[in-house]
Order: structure tokens, then sequence, then C-alpha cells
């Protein structure tokens, strides 16, 4: 009799101690991810399947974009008309030009050379009254015309050999950055074929299947994030006197029995409609009630941990 007694006791001091204790059942939650097409196009190809895990710049799936083909054709004309163009206003004149306009040159001044010198005899014949006013009139006007003809040309063969106006190889240069642009913004929309994971995370769900058309903006795959698993616990305000941000503890997974040592991030009211992650929380109507989100030291050894599952917390 005595020795029930003694047993009795003992249950009831253990109750008493372990009731001063506070235990929170929360659950595993990981950063959702949700990876969305650019530009519209049909899937030819996707590379994974739902429940696998993928890297950052893993290729998801491949669409199909023939508009965007038939883009980079043409901006890639355009591209090669463009810097033709400006490369023959910087350099002028073709080889052939220039020979053409300095055998006219030669030609020009040779007229000039020799009006020159006529003009020359004739004012000195004409000083001397050897010749009419009218003859040494008429050889002077040739004389003007072949030393116009001259600057004509000079000029002519100068503005070849320089190039064109400056004003026209700023506009030649314009066009072909422009049309650089386009070709970049074409070979852009291209690369927007491959549908690339974003970050480490685990595909949960594939919305499209291949042959389905998909609209820019409307997400693909919908997944998880690796490495970015937190345990969530909901508390009334009752039980906050003890907790506090950047406080160290340790969390248990219930199904593997696992302990991963962790710190509180951040302690938040939720708004009256929120989700409550503790199953059957204790309290009272009027109390607020608090989102503790505990951030794991480690959480590289938390990715593998499955989500939605419950967790403890002992305080």
């Amino acid at each position: 009799m005595r020795q029930i007694i003694i047993i009795i006791t003992a249950l009831v001091l253990v109750g008493c101690e372990n009731s001063s204790d506070l235990i929170l059942q929360g659950k595993v939650e990981r950063e959702t991810l949700g990876v969305a097409s650019k530009i519209p196009g049909r899937i030819t190809e996707i590379k994974v399947a739902e429940g696998q895990s993928v890297q950052k710049g893993d290729t998801l799936a491949i669409i199909d974009i023939p508009e965007v083909t038939a883009k980079m054709l043409q901006a890639e004309g355009a591209v090669t008309s463009a810097k033709a163009q400006y490369s023959m206003s910087v350099k002028g004149a073709t080889d052939g030009q220039l020979k053409q306009l300095q055998a006219k040159y030669n030609a020009l001044k040779e007229q000039y050379e020799f009006a020159h010198k006529s003009i020359t005899r004739l004012n000195n014949m004409l000083v001397d009254s050897l010749i009419p006013q009218q003859e040494y009139d008429e050889a002077y006007a040739k004389f003007q015309g072949a030393t116009s003809q001259l600057q004509a040309v000079t000029a002519e063969l100068e503005e070849a050999k320089r190039g064109a106006r400056l004003e026209q190889q700023t506009m030649a240069l314009g066009q072909q950055e422009r049309a650089l642009g386009a070709l970049l913004e074409a070979e852009t929309a291209h690369q927007e074929r491959f549908i690339i994971a974003p970050q480490n995370m685990s595909i949960d769900v594939i919305t499209l299947n291949e042959g389905e058309l998909a609209l820019p903006g409307y997400t693909l795959f919908k997944g998880t994030i690796t490495e970015s698993t937190y345990f969530r616990f909901t508390l009334p305000e009752n039980d906050l006197k003890n907790l506090k941000p950047e406080q160290n503890v340790v969390v248990t997974v219930v199904y593997n029995n696992q302990e991963y040592p962790g710190k509180i991030s951040t302690i938040k009211p939720l708004g009256a409609y929120a989700n409550i992650a503790t199953a059957y929380p204790d309290y009272e109507m009027q109390q607020a009630l608090f989102e503790l989100k505990v951030i794991p030291n480690n959480v590289t050894n938390a990715k593998d941990i499955f989500v939605h599952t419950t967790v403890l917390l002992k305080l």
C-alpha cells in the first residue's frame, strides 16, 4: 500500500513539473515559387516531373516561338544593311569613284594652267595695244571658268576622300544602333524559349502539358524553394512573455523525431481570418493570436523535411 502511494505521489509531482512547460505544435513550411512564361508559345518539351528537385539554371521546359525566329532573320538583315550604310558614309567614295574624280581634277587643272598662261600673255599684249580689248575679255572669261571648275572638282574630291557629312554619318550610326537593338531584342526573346529554374527548388505542380499553349505570365510550374525551410507556430498572447526575436530554440520534427536548433525570426500578430498552424490552440476568444517563425540554424540539413508535417517546440 505504501509503495502505491509513493508511485502516485511521484506521478503527481512529475505532472506538476511538466505542466509548467509550454509545448507549441506547428508545421514545417517552405517559401513557394511560381515559374511563368514571358512570351506566348506552344510547349514542345517538358524536361522535369512533379516531385523532382532541380538546380538553379536547369531547363524546365522548351517553348516553340516561330514568330521570334522570323523577327531574328529580319533584325539580322537590318543590321547588315545598317552597317553597310554607316561604313559607306564614313569611308566615302569607292576606289573607282576616287580614280574618276582624280582624273577629272587633273584634266581641269591642265585647263586652268593653260588658261592662266594665256591670260598672262594676253595681258602683256593688251598693255602694248597689240590685241583688242574684246579678245582679252574672252580669254579672261575662259580663265575664270577654268578656275571655278577646278575649285568645284577640288572640293568634290576632298569630300569623297573625307566621307559623307557629319550629320549623315550620325544618322547612319543611329540607324545601325537601332538595328542592333532590334536584333538584341529578338535574341533575348529567342532565349525565352527555354523556361529556366530561377532557384534550387522542388517541382510540386506542372500546370500544362506538351502541345498546350503557354500565355505570357501564366504559371507553368509551382514549387517550393529547397533551402527555405522554416517552422511556423500559432500561439495566443498569454504565451508571449518568454519569447523574443533572435531567441535560440530547438524544434522537434514528430515523424522522424529529429531535433533542429534554430532562432526565432519573427513574432507577428495574425489577422482574424489568418491560417492557424497549431491544430487545437488553447486560448480565450478575446486573446489575439500571433505567428511564431523559427529559422533552422542549418537550412541545408532541413531541406529534406517533408512540408506541412508536424513539429513541436518546448519552451
